[in-house]
């Protein structure tokens, strides 16, 4: 991608152009803060909220010095309305002597800073400076996500096909208006990522992003991961704990493989997306939430709606703008930066930078068919890294150790010696845990498929719990091939 420059395009405001409006109903404090500011930014008054929310829509400032007791509305009721907005201006508090404890609140709901009464012109100007300059700040940054995107990139994801761009840039978009968001997408092709930089981009950005795998839990213990419960609920609970819902309140509650949610669980999820509450499990009391959802889903939940296993009504709750993620083999163009990338990236976290790959090895992979996508692409080359003895990745690496799939989409090797140069590479790694790691991704990808994808089958056929399997293929990070 081309190199550029902040300044290259982006034109920032001299301090003249900065619009102030300073928010108090003492009319000889707000004119000793005009008269403190007028000479280098613009001040514009207001005696109220009800005042301000007018001077907003006319003036458009860009700092709010806004006074936190105020007769008719407070400002730490305003500062809340203003911060749930998008684009919402800086907003520096000014409180009275001894309210700290109320300033530390203003802090937390999204104020930059805080003055208290009375305050020496120099440090106004100071802190007023500051927040201008934070603010400057962000709209390079603004500006600079906008143009990755246009660029063909959008946070860890990328890809400069038309595709791709597309769908960055209506990623974008979304990630500023605060709504749900239903991700679809084949497994492997990026959905969390693309839920963590929705959050990231966000104006909760700042706030927790909780994540719920609804396809890794049995259907008795999603409820209590959601919801919380009370000590006593039901047996084995010893203490109260917060469901998902408290833990993202004000922030973003991601719901992987939400398909695979029982029609219960369902219906329980749509009563707390209506009613922004939540009752723990063995509780009575109603808990207020605000939370933004964003979902994830392998599934044509269309499909699913018409085979009664999905409700349509919490379908068009969650898909209030849907992103489809292409699979790899609709946008092969990208293969070769992704290489590129991933080369760059996992030879540094093996100590093997720079790491490159030959044109003939870059070809099979452009050519081969990724059922597992993105994620098997990157897996496929962290093996070749791992077992390669040059910096350069061959064909041979890839070939001769069963890691790529073949063009026809079945993985290489498939004869009964396919396994011995994989065992080879194996002997010959220096180090215990890598060999290990491989073996195992090698052993338990050989067994699932042995089992068409099933996790149930599969942990009783190799002797292992199931929630056991289920974290090993987690942290291996092992697609799962259903038939």
């Amino acid at each position: 991608m081309r190199k550029f420059s902040f300044r290259e395009e982006i034109k920032i405001d001299n301090p003249k152009s900065k619009i102030i409006l300073v928010v108090d109903d003492d009319a000889t404090a707000r004119y000793g803060v005009r008269r403190a500011l007028e000479e280098k930014y613009q001040v514009v008054e207001a005696e109220s909220a009800a005042a301000a929310r007018r001077m907003l829509a006319s003036e458009n400032p860009h700092l709010l010095l806004l006074d936190i007791e105020m007769p008719e509305e407070s400002g730490l009721s305003f500062l809340q309305e203003l911060k749930a907005k998008e684009n919402s201006p800086a907003v520096i508090m000014i409180t009275a002597y001894g309210s700290e404890k109320v300033a530390v609140e203003a802090m937390k709901a999204g104020a930059y800073d805080y003055l208290p009464k009375p305050f020496e012109v120099d440090e106004l100007r100071m802190v007023v400076a500051k927040a201008l300059d934070h603010l400057d700040l962000r709209e390079e940054n603004q500006w600079l996500k906008r143009r990755l995107v246009a660029e063909g990139q959008f946070g860890a994801m990328i890809g400069s096909s038309p595709a791709m761009r597309q769908l960055f840039e209506l990623a974008e978009r979304v990630a500023s208006a605060d709504v749900t968001v239903l991700i679809e997408g084949e497994s492997g092709t990026g959905k969390e990522l693309m839920a963590h930089e929705i959050h990231r981009r966000s104006n909760r950005g700042s706030k927790p992003f909780v994540a719920l795998n609804c396809a890794a839990l049995p259907e008795h213990l999603i409820e209590s991961e959601l919801f919380g419960y009370e000590k006593g609920a039901f047996t084995g609970a010893t203490s109260q704990k917060k469901g998902k819902f408290e833990l993202a309140n004000r922030g973003t509650l991601f719901l992987d493989e939400v398909g695979d949610m029982s029609l219960t669980t369902q219906a329980k999820l749509l009563r707390v997306l209506e009613a922004r509450k939540v009752e723990r499990l063995g509780g009575t009391a109603s808990i207020d939430v605000d939370v933004r959802i964003l979902s994830a889903t392998n599934k044509d939940l269309a499909a699913e709606i018409t085979k009664q296993t999905f409700r349509d009504d919490l379908y068009y709750r969650l898909r209030v703008v849907l992103l489809k993620l292409p699979a790899l083999r609709e946008h092969k163009e990208d293969i070769p930066i992704l290489i590129q990338e991933f080369c760059r990236m996992l030879g540094e976290k093996h100590g093997r930078a720079p790491i490159s790959i030959s044109r003939p090895a870059q070809d099979r992979l452009v050519a081969a068919e990724w059922k597992g996508n993105v994620r098997q692409l990157k897996h496929a080359l962290e093996s070749a890294i791992v077992m390669s003895e040059g910096n350069e990745l061959q064909l041979s690496d890839f070939v001769e150790n069963s890691i790529v799939p073949s063009a026809g989409g079945t993985a290489g090797g498939t004869s009964p010696r396919a396994g011995e140069p994989l065992m080879a590479a194996l002997l010959k790694t220096s180090d215990f845990r890598k060999a290990k790691e491989q073996f195992e991704i090698a052993y338990i990808t050989a067994q699932l498929r042995a089992n068409g994808g099933n996790i149930t089958r599969t942990a009783a056929a190799i002797g292992l719990h199931r929630q056991s399997l289920q974290q090993k293929v987690r942290e291996l990070g092992i697609e799962i091939e259903r038939e």
